[in-house]
Formats: structure tokens, C-alpha cells, sequence
């Protein structure tokens, strides 16, 4: 009879199979414990991309300033200020910056002598961002096609006599065989992947910006990163769940912005039968125009009006469903935002919070004032016509697939607390209670059931108008949610009330306490870490001319600063970010992007200021990391497993 085997055991069992040898057992002993004295690798922070993928791509490709503070503190003292952008700027965009240096050098010797200047130095560069990390993963960073030439470069010293020609040579040989494009090419992206080791985006990858869809792709082909979603992000997480509701708030958002563009020729779903249903019901309102930054494309007034009528038609739908949603989930306790029932249609007037105020740029051609959460046939077919389109398109489900795959509600990394939005809490800072089927969800238990409901949708969208599926709204706007944090979304009286008090979206407690270092000690302790050494780190709300993104004594750090442009004039920066090496921690403040030939062309590099939050009295290693632990873990199992081939 086979006897039973432990977790434990069973592990051993499949040690035993990858080291079949006492002497297999020592060299990774050896290999783990030499890992765990390295430098802790730089850890990356972003936040609320909000489809600005130029800045996003700039600041992905710069480290948010590092490569060019290497540059300065490595070669500074050999290159003018000018030659160190125009290096830094090969590394960011090593093919179009080979093309310009080729348009403007013009003899074969002088662009010859480029070369190997550039070369030598982008190999000198390299050796000093590889120092964090062993052989093996320098090398899987590489281009495969030049492991063997980039080591030989990497690895010996062109200073040593008996190796100088050797060296010399193939850097000749890169030139004369004309591979020098592609081995800078190559070099440069090895580069950017060293200087950050894993990157987190704490949320609102879409909405308002013209290509969440590049940023994306961008984010597939990263190395390493993990997502914390926002409240946008689960607008299109909820879309393809089966959620009419949040798909007609997210073309409505699409319409606000101007990025109709994003759903019909990025996603492929076509938007016509929509198009032509606005057109026959609504007019051109001015209110319903398409919000445009300074810089965006030329709108057509055909276009405009067109994008007015959808951006109309999608509203009303909208409002419509959130009648119906009020009326199946009063588990909810929604009672105030369903408003198509409170208006008097006779004196065009609205109950607001016990108040009637006279309704302005009115669009109601398509309510019933007997029904008026009722679709009409028209509108109920293209609800469910761009719901099917929309949980079909291969490409959004590709990106959506992996936004599910990477993402999750919160994140605690190496001793501190991601999240996008808030915690939801009374003013005293007591957690504030979620109910469902009797139970009770506050703090990380209220996250933890966002999370399953969330996951439990998006598994099943042939299931609609279930509790999961309605779940995913409520994280966009409902008044406990994690993602949202106000008491509701006024959209309805933002476009038919005049007066501004009645926009008012008051916001949860946490925000006013998340100052309070008390607060931010008592919100590390409910995830089961250490107050004394982390931080939690918030993206979601736009940090303002005049607020601080360092709050609770250096216990809260908040990242939202500007990606979006329809924030700068707001913040008056382009963004934060933070990175965290075995130094400490850094705040960067960006400046607005301009342009990818700006930088290119002029050296325009985004402006940033660095910050710093922490500085480690004692330099961190892989040793004090979240990786670190698993690697003592293992360490353990393979000390016991040494002492059986002992024995």
C-alpha cells in the first residue's frame, strides 16, 4: 500500500527529480545565496495612463530619468551636456535616432567613427546597469542574435594588452559587416529592460486618451509588471463581462473625449447602426460636444455634430438602464440616481436631493414619461448588437485577457500597499461595511469580494443582469466601492442642471485621513504589513497645483499627477512616478511631453525633477525583497534535502 505523502515531502520529491545530485544540491545553494547579496533591482511605479501613450511610451523607454542620471554620473565628465541628450535619446529610440545621425553625417568616416564611439560607450553603459543582476538574466535580456558578440564585449577588458585587438576587432567587424544598426538597436533595449526590473501600474490604463489599445501592446511585451485596476479599466472589464451598463458609460466617456476612434478602427466594432439612430433622434447641443485638448486632431463639423448626436444618444441609454439596474438590485441602495422618474415633464423640472431645479440642454426625445427607463426597440437592438460586437472583438479580448491576467484589486510587493482608489471608511477611520447575503465586507475583505465577483463575471459573459455582472458597475460608480470613492456620480445633473452645487461629488472620508500617518499605519496592519518600513501607494485622484503627493509622513504617496491631458491644466505637470532601487525611494516629477520627433530631432527629453522619499541607511539587497523570502524558502527545502544525501 503506497504510504501518503505530505506537501512537504512531495515537494522533495520534485526537488530530488531537478537535483538528482548531492553536487547539483551545493551549486544552487551556492547560486541562491550568492542572488540573495545583489542590489535590490528598481522597481517602477505608474499610474492613471488614461490612453496617453506617447508620454507613457517616453517615460517606459527613459525609466522615468534614470538612464540619462546613469549617463551623467557614469560619463558626465566626458561628454557636453548636448552629447549626453543625444546619447540618452539613442538609447530611448535607437532606430530613429540611427536614421537621423545618418541624414546628417554625411562622409563614410566620420558616421564609421559614430559607430564605434557609440558602441564603446553603450557597452560601457551596459556593464554598469548589468552589475545588479547574474550572467544568466543579463543574457536573457539580450537580442539572441548578439549574446555571443555582446558578452565577448560585456565580460573582458579592452584595457588588458592581450585582449585589446581581439576587442578591437569585432567592434570593426560590427561596422564592416554593417550589423552596427542592429547591434546599437539591440544594445539600447537591453538597456532600457536592466534599468528597471518590474514595473506597477496602479490603474486607469483607459478612457479619455486617444490609445489605450498601444499601451496595451506595450504592457504585453513587458518583461515584468503587474496591474492594479481602476475604476476605468473595469468600465471595459465589465463591457465584456456582459454589462450593457458599463459599455454605454464607456462610449459615452469615448464620445466626451473624442475617442470614438478607439472603439471603431483600434477594436473594430462598428458603430454605424448607432450613428444613424442619433442622427434621426437627437440635435446638435453645444454641451454635448466633444471635449478637445490643444494638440488633438482637426474635428470636421460634420464629424463633431455626429460625435454630439452618439454622444447624446449613448447618455439617455444609459440613464435608462441605470433605472433598471436601481429597480433589480436594491441590495444597492441607489434610491438617488435613478432621475428619469423624477422629472415633471410639464414644467421641465427635475427633484434633486428634495429640490426641483429647471432642466437645461434637454434630449429626451426617446423617454417615455409612463416608462421612462424603457428602451425602445431601435435602442434595444443596438444595446445588444454593440454588447455581442464588443465581447467579441479578438483584439479587445486579447487585451482585456491579460489586463484580467495581471491585474488585480491590490498588490502588496515588497512591503508596501498598492491600490488604485481607496479603502471606504467613516470619518473616524472605521472601515465602512459592504452587505451581501448577510455577510459583511470591509477593508481588505471588501477588496478580496470585489476581486471574486469581478473574476466570476468576467469567466461567465453569456451570463448577464447577475449579481457579478451588475457587481462590475457598481466598481465604477457605486458609493462603497474601492475604485470610485464618492457618495455618486452626478453625471446627470452635470449636463442638465445649471446650478454647480448640484455636481458636487462628495468624496469618501479616506481621502481626507489617508494624511494621517495613523490612518496609513492602520491600512498597512489590515493587509499584514510592516507600518514602520512601507508605504502605500495610490493612483485615481490628479494631484492639483498646490496639494503634495507625499502625505502621512511619508506613509502615503500618491502617483496621479497629469498623464491624462485633460488633467495638466489641473496639476500643471506632466505626471508622477516612482522608483524604488536599493537606494530608496524616489518621487519623479514630469514635465508634459511634447513629441516623439521633438526628442528625436531637438533632444526635447520630458523635463523631471527627482525627489527623494527615502533614502536606505543601509543599502537593500535581493535579501530584503519579496523574491529574497522565496529564495531563503527554497534555500531551507534544499539544506534538508542535502542532509538526506547526507545521510
Amino acid at each position: 500500500m503506497p504510504r501518503e505523502i505530505s506537501s512537504m515531502s512531495y515537494t522533495q520529491e520534485l526537488l530530488r527529480e531537478k537535483f538528482p545530485s548531492k553536487q547539483d544540491v551545493i551549486t544552487e545553494i551556492t547560486n541562491l545565496e550568492a542572488i540573495l547579496n545583489l542590489p535590490k533591482a528598481t522597481e517602477h511605479f505608474v499610474s492613471d495612463l488614461h490612453g496617453e501613450y506617447n508620454a507613457f511610451d517616453h517615460i517606459l523607454r527613459n525609466g522615468s530619468g534614470n538612464i540619462k542620471q546613469k549617463i551623467i554620473e557614469n560619463l558626465g565628465g566626458r561628454l557636453t551636456p548636448k552629447n549626453i541628450q543625444g546619447f540618452a535619446t539613442l538609447i530611448y529610440y535607437p532606430e530613429d535616432k540611427i536614421t537621423f545621425q545618418k541624414e546628417n553625417i554625411k562622409e563614410k568616416d566620420g558616421l564609421a567613427q559614430w559607430y564605434l564611439d557609440t558602441i564603446a560607450r553603450l557597452i560601457e553603459l551596459l556593464k554598469i546597469t548589468a552589475t545588479k543582476y547574474t550572467r544568466s538574466k543579463v543574457r536573457k535580456a539580450m537580442n539572441p542574435n548578439f549574446v555571443y558578440i555582446t558578452e565577448e564585449l560585456l565580460y573582458n577588458d579592452q584595457q588588458e594588452p592581450d585582449k585589446r585587438n581581439y576587442y578591437n576587432k569585432i567592434l570593426r567587424n560590427l561596422v564592416d559587416l554593417e550589423q552596427a544598426d542592429k547591434f546599437i538597436t539591440a544594445t539600447c533595449y537591453t538597456i532600457q529592460r536592466l534599468v528597471v526590473d518590474h514595473l506597477h501600474v496602479i490603474g486607469d490604463i483607459y478612457d479619455r486618451g486617444p490609445a489605450p489599445d498601444k499601451i496595451m501592446e506595450t504592457l504585453m511585451a513587458y518583461h515584468s509588471l503587474d496591474i492594479q485596476w481602476g475604476n476605468h479599466d473595469v468600465l471595459w472589464l465589465g463591457a465584456a463581462s456582459g454589462s450593457a451598463l458599463c459599455l454605454m458609460n464607456l462610449l459615452r466617456i469615448c464620445a466626451r473625449y473624442n475617442n470614438l476612434s478607439i472603439i471603431e478602427d483600434a477594436y473594430g466594432i462598428n458603430l454605424r447602426h448607432l450613428s444613424m439612430f442619433a442622427e434621426k433622434n437627437y440635435k446638435d447641443i453645444a454641451a454635448f460636444r466633444p471635449k478637445t485638448v490643444e494638440d488633438a486632431s482637426f474635428i470636421l463639423p460634420d464629424e463633431k455634430k455626429q460625435i454630439t448626436q452618439i454622444h447624446q444618444a449613448v447618455t439617455i441609454i444609459q440613464f435608462k438602464l441605470e433605472g433598471q439596474l436601481c429597480q433589480r438590485r436594491p441590495e444597492f441602495k441607489l434610491q438617488d440616481l435613478p432621475l428619469l422618474e423624477k422629472i415633471d415633464w410639464k414644467k421641465k423640472e427635475v427633484l434633486l436631493e428634495g429640490n426641483k431645479y429647471p432642466l437645461i440642454n434637454t434630449c429626451f426625445a426617446t423617454v417615455d414619461p409612463q416608462n421612462p427607463y424603457e428602451l425602445n426597440a431601435e435602442e434595444l437592438e443596438i444595446t445588444r448588437s454593440l454588447l455581442y460586437s464588443f465581447m467579441h472583438a479578438a483584439k479587445l479580448r486579447r487585451h482585456l485577457d491579460f489586463l484580467m491576467r495581471k491585474g488585480s484589486m491590490y498588490k502588496c510587493y515588497n512591503g508596501n500597499l498598492l491600490f488604485h482608489g481607496c479603502i471606504p471608511v467613516e470619518k473616524d477611520g472605521k472601515f465602512q461595511s459592504f452587505n451581501y447575503q448577510g455577510k459583511e465586507f470591509k477593508g481588505r475583505s471588501l477588496l478580496d469580494f470585489c476581486e471574486k465577483e469581478l473574476r466570476k463575471a468576467y469567466a461567465h459573459p453569456e451570463i448577464t443582469d447577475d449579481f457579478a455582472t451588475d457587481m462590475t458597475w457598481y466598481l465604477w460608480q457605486g458609493p462603497l466601492s474601492p475604485l470610485f470613492g464618492k457618495h455618486a456620480m452626478t453625471t446627470f445633473a452635470r449636463y442638465f442642471v445649471a446650478e454647480p452645487h448640484t455636481h458636487t461629488e462628495r468624496k469618501n472620508a479616506y481621502f481626507a485621513l489617508r494624511k494621517e500617518e495613523w490612518f496609513c499605519r492602520k491600512l498597512m496592519s489590515e493587509f499584514s504589513l510592516d507600518p514602520e518600513t512601507g508605504y502605500v501607494i495610490n493612483g485615481h485622484t490628479p494631484v492639483k497645483k498646490g496639494q503634495q503627493p507625499i502625505l502621512a509622513n511619508k506613509k502615503m504617496i500618491v502617483i496621479d499627477g497629469g498623464y491624462s491631458k485633460a488633467y495638466q491644466p489641473t496639476t500643471g505637470i506632466g505626471g508622477y512616478t516612482l522608483l524604488y532601487n536599493s537606494y530608496g525611494v524616489q518621487l519623479v516629477t514630469h514635465h508634459p511631453f511634447t513629441s516623439r520627433e521633438d526628442a528625436i530631432k531637438n533632444g526635447r527629453d520630458i523635463i523631471s525633477t527627482k525627489r527623494v522619499v527615502n533614502q536606505e541607511i543601509k543599502r537593500q539587497t535581493v535579501a530584503d525583497t519579496d523574491i529574497g523570502k522565496q529564495i531563503k524558502e527554497n534555500l531551507q527545502m534544499l539544506r534538508e534535502l542535502l542532509k538526506e544525501y547526507d545521510s
